[in-house]
Parts: structure tokens; sequence; C-alpha cells
């Protein structure tokens, strides 16, 4: 098993490695000459590649180099292979962490996304028996139009939620018995809240499997059991990026995110030092696209950290397994009296909390020292002193929580913003 596992290529049977490679190199000279942002980045580079391992001397690309290269050159940037005619897609990022990024994608690329979501349905167990229910708006981040799209191509029915409320949406999913239900973590939980106030149990509806995307809260045992208890379905987690592509899925083991290796390369770096994160610590993933010519990514610092333990999953899937999923994110990362905190980290611990409706973190500065408090919806007073004494065991410091009333937190139905920065610039 592992990367000796044999794959078809071209009529014949090669290892994973070898047909990484051999589609390595076969974008690494398409882009070399027919993409002008990465003919410079290449142009010290001797082409092919003779091992994977001499991916390391290419440079990484971050998502400021694509930002500036767009601003540099508006609208789309040098970052596109084709003339402006060939391109089919427009999409954009969410713009959660800085400018959003423009990314268009070709006939042949789109159809390599669709073969991306194609693998997170597959490992889900969803076929063309399935009603998939998504609620998305549908506007230009990339989110589940990829999911749309592969739906489709997989023969299952696909409703779409467009701009329909969050009641509207549940009396579709209940009236066109859908089930299978895409959307965030957040908008499940928030979904919960609106079906208590319907009158509505999740947990007799047809919606048997969720697949989650946009966060890390699908790979979160608390947050994934809130939501399996309400709504009494199967949840896995997915992973992408509009600049990178549908990377991840989750399996029926639900312990972590396996890579599409047949359409990514995957590395893990210490953000700090730039090598290779040791077997054992966090680190920042970095992956090279190998399908998308028309956008191609080489070695890009996606900014999610991980943890890099190789093994195989007990599902049995050879491909590079993720235990635990995506951790955080580089740039949500936070030093609060030396200790370093992931929001995702925090949330792992209110989830298990059901009481707690909404939460808010809030950095803030008090006599020049940063500080954390959290802002929670929460019914039952009594279990504020146990979510602070649970939060300064798990997370290594006291974290005051404060009571705020009944729905004056915001909903998110697409990716949540529940971190409030209001700390001193220094």
């Amino acid at each position: 098993m592992g990367l000796e596992t044999l794959y078809k290529v071209q009529g014949m049977e090669t290892p994973l490695a070898d047909y990484q490679l051999q589609n390595l190199n076969q974008m690494l000279v398409f882009v070399a000459q027919y993409n002008e942002f990465y003919q410079s980045k290449l142009s010290n580079i001797h082409l092919p590649l003779r091992s994977k391992e001499e991916l390391s001397r290419l440079p990484f690309t971050t998502k400021k180099e694509l930002v500036e290269d767009q601003k540099s050159f508006p609208p789309h940037g040098k970052n596109h292979s084709y003339p402006l005619q060939n391109y089919i897609r427009y999409h954009q990022t969410s713009g959660t962490s800085g400018r959003p990024l423009k990314v268009l994608d070709t006939q042949e690329s789109w159809g390599w996304w669709e073969t991306c979501w194609k693998e997170v349905y597959r490992s889900s167990g969803i076929s063309n028996n399935d009603r998939i229910f998504l609620a998305f708006s549908f506007g230009p981040f990339i989110g589940f139009w990829g999911a749309f799209e592969a739906g489709k191509q997989i023969g299952a029915l696909v409703i779409t939620g467009g701009s329909q409320t969050s009641k509207e949406r549940l009396t579709s999913i209940l009236e066109n018995e859908a089930t299978v239900l895409l959307c965030t973590p957040s908008y499940a939980l928030h979904l919960i809240e609106v079906a208590e106030a319907m009158g509505i149990d999740l947990k007799n509806t047809s919606v048997s499997k969720i697949i989650t995307a946009g966060e890390p809260g699908g790979s979160v045992p608390s947050i994934r059991s809130q939501i399996e208890s309400s709504w009494g379905a199967s949840l896995y987690d997915h992973v992408g990026m509009t600049e990178i592509g549908a990377y991840g899925y989750s399996c029926s083991e639900q312990q972590g995110i396996h890579i599409n290796d047949m359409q990514f390369i995957s590395e893990i770096i210490n953000p700090d030092t730039l090598a290779p994160a040791q077997e054992g610590e966090k680190g920042e993933l970095v992956l090279t696209n190998l399908g998308r010519y028309g956008y191609p990514l080489i070695r890009y610092r996606t900014g999610d950290i991980v943890l890099n333990q190789p093994g195989l999953c007990k599902c049995g899937n050879p491909f590079t397994f993720l235990p635990g999923g995506i951790i955080g994110r580089a740039d949500d990362m936070a030093v609060i009296r030396g200790i370093n905190i992931y929001p995702s980290s925090i949330e792992s611990i209110v989830r298990e909390f059901p009481e707690v409706k909404e939460f808010r973190i809030v950095f803030y500065t008090l006599d020049n020292m940063d500080q954390v408090k959290l802002q929670v919806e929460v019914e039952n007073e009594s279990a504020i002193k146990t979510l602070i004494d649970r939060l300064r065991e798990r997370v290594g410091l006291r974290i005051d929580v404060e009571r705020v009333p009944y729905e004056s937190l915001p909903r998110f139905s697409m990716k949540a913003k529940r971190v409030m920065d209001q700390r001193n610039k220094r």
C-alpha cells in the first residue's frame, strides 16, 4: 500500500510517486512556456525534474504574490496560462484574510474541479441514488460550485438553496426529501436552531449525510458530534481553496483528512524556517495542483496548519492522511501572554457545551498586554464556570467568558467570522 500502490498511466501501471512526478513535469514544462507568472519564477530551474524530491528546489508561491500580481496587472494578473477568451468560469476568494483574489478556469480546468469533487462524493458514499441539497448562495465565491457540477456528473438530483432563507431551505429539504446536505459547519449548527424554532425534529428527516466545508469544524470531534447528534446524520469534512482546488476529504473513519494525491502533491513545512516539519510537529500545508493548467499553483503555501504524522488511515485509503484535518490557519493564530492560540482550538472546546448557542472570540489590549475573552449566548449561566475551567485546562491560560443576550451575536451561512481583533497595533 502507500506510494507503492499502482495507477493506470497511458495504459500502464505505475507507482503513485512516479505518476505524480510525470504529471508534475508535464505541468512545469507547460507553465514555463505559457504562464508569464511562473516563467520568471522557474527561469533558473532545469526541467524536467528527475525525482519528486527535487520539487524542494522550486520557490514557494504565496497568496501575497498572487494578490500583488493582480494589483500590478489588473484585473486577473499573469497567472492565467491562456488568452481570456479560453476561460469559462470566474470566481474570487472570500476576502476574509485580505483583498479578494480573482481566479479564472478554462473548460479543462473546470472539468478537473469536477473530478476532484467526485472523489469527495465517492469517499462519502454518495451516488446517483442521492438527492443533494446545497445550502449555498452561489455568488462569486467558489464554495460548492464544484460540488454542484460534480453532483450532476454522478447522476444525483441536485437541489440548490440559492437566495432562500434558512426556513425556506429547511422546508425545501423536507419537501424534496434530500438525503445529503452541503454547507459550512456553522450553518449546519444554525439550521439546528432554526429547526427547533419551527418545531422540526431533524433526526426524523431524510438527511443521512452532511458534507461540510469552508471552516475546520467538520474534523473537530466536538463540533462533528453536536451536528451528527442533532441531525441524526453522518458528517464528512471537505477542504479546498478557490486558488488551489478541492484538495481533501474525510472518510468513514472520520478521524482526519485525506489529500487527493492523484491531483495534488503535498508538503508540510515549518512556517518559520521553511524546512520540512519534523514528524509529530504542526506545520503549514504546501500544495501543488497537477491538473489545473489554466490556473496552476506550484508549492503554494496554503496557510492551513496541519499535523505532520505520517501513516495510513484505518479506512485503507493509501493517500496522504492528516490526523485531525485542518487544525487552524497560520494567519488566525494569536500570541496571548506567550501562548499560541488558534480560534479553532477555542471553538472545539466551546462546542462541547450544547447549551452555547453562539459565541465570539475577542482579542484586545489592556495595560499594554494582549488579552482574549469569549462572548457566549448561553441559557444556563452555571455552564460558564465549567467552560472557564476547561478553557484554562486545555488552552493553558485563563480566558474570561462573558454572557451576552440570546441572538445578539451574528449567524453565518458562509464562512463564519467569530473573531474580533481589537488589539492595539504595534
